[in-house]
């Protein structure tokens, strides 16, 4: 971040961070319930599939499509994204790690990026404000 725009948002204090965060279906509303607790402005949902270490369903399912067999080890997951103040990242983190967890491979991951800035298109507010 060399631009002056980015300078400019750290020095007003517009610092935010975007969480990526991948869950189990059956989470989301717990997961909702949390982002209202530290009044998160919004959030965008999305249907997953995926698998990470536990390398999808543990018993081999062989499907044909188009023509090739293939293996199915994907499991449904949700994507939300949401961008939050930097000083809340760490509670929105703790928490939902709090909710999610079930103790089993599998319960998902939370990427964390900077975000430089933010503006609404409706009144051009910047930062967080923006949020």
């Amino acid at each position: 971040m060399h631009s002056a725009l980015a300078f400019l948002s750290k020095k007003e204090g517009w610092i935010m961070k975007e969480l990526n965060i991948f869950i189990r279906p059956e989470k989301l509303e717990d997961v909702k319930a949390v982002l209202d607790e530290v009044h998160c402005g919004g959030m965008t949902l999305s249907t997953a599939m995926g698998c990470g270490t536990q390398k999808g369903v543990s018993e081999e399912t062989v499907n044909e499509i188009k023509g090739y067999k293939t293996t199915i080890n994907l499991l449904p997951k949700v994507k939300v994204e949401v961008v939050v103040n930097d000083k809340d990242v760490e509670t929105v983190i703790a928490r939902i790690c709090e909710v999610c967890a079930t103790d089993h491979v599998g319960d998902g991951k939370i990427f964390i990026k900077d975000v430089e800035d933010a503006v609404r298109i409706r009144t051009g507010e910047r930062g967080i404000k923006a949020l």
